[in-house]
């Protein structure tokens, strides 16, 4: 069974939450704050994470970032702001998902299913699954990226990004495609949020940053070949 630790300073939020989560099977764990979330991430494992981004003491931002820091743990972030530049920040921290407040109890159910799916998917390695295109280099059993040898720091949703690009070789994607197969499921928000993401890698693929190139009305493709070929 899978274990959520569920981080919120309201009571409500977090009995309501852990009252569906328990019922869909889950071991839930609450903290009431940043610390006591980062206390209690210190001392266990936990498979999923839920967490409120106001909160006394130590607010979400600055718990996602010490997570992101030893763990690649699936998290989903609670907010009462939409704003797309809150949003976008936290993807670049390497969230997972955004819930808003007031939230259905079984949306985040459905999406917390939807994160696990495909990290279940990105985790079942194969230790031969590996891909090279010029310098870069995909070593999907260690999930290590380097660029001419020299290894380079991605986010989870990076990583995932630039896997399914290399898995689709020389094939333009659509920015719904992306939303759909990296993120796991029928995303509702702005498909700007691809834009973003690519803008991301590419700045960390240096040099090899115009293998993925951008089909103008089409979305986005990987070249197998040489870069400085017309598209």
């Amino acid at each position: 069974m899978s274990k959520i630790l569920v981080v919120d300073d309201e009571i409500k939020f977090r009995e309501v939450i852990s009252i569906y989560l328990k019922q869909e099977g889950y071991v839930v764990d609450t903290a009431c704050d940043g610390q006591d979330a980062l206390d209690k991430f210190e001392d266990g494992e936990f498979d999923f994470i839920i967490l409120d981004v106001m909160m006394p003491k130590v607010d979400g931002w600055s718990v996602l970032r010490k997570v992101r820091d030893i763990s690649s743990v699936p998290v989903i972030m609670l907010t009462a702001r939409s704003e797309e530049y809150d949003k976008l920040f936290g993807f670049e921290l390497g969230v997972d998902d955004y819930v808003t407040k007031p939230f259905s109890p079984k949306e985040l159910v459905a999406r917390i299913k939807a994160v696990m799916n495909r990290y279940s998917q990105i985790n079942d390695r194969n230790s031969s699954e590996k891909y090279n295109y010029g310098e870069i280099s995909i070593d999907h059993s260690s999930m290590i990226v380097s660029i001419a040898g020299d290894e380079i720091t991605l986010t989870p949703k990076e990583y995932d990004l630039l896997l399914y690009f290399a898995k689709n070789p020389n094939i333009v994607l659509s920015r719904e495609q992306l939303l759909n197969k990296v993120w796991g499921y029928e995303f509702i928000g702005d498909a700007r949020t691809v834009d973003t993401h690519i803008k991301q890698l590419r700045e960390k693929l240096a040099g090899e940053k115009s293998r993925i190139c951008t089909v103008w009305g089409k979305g986005y493709k990987l070249k197998s070949g040489d870069i400085n070929e017309k598209h």
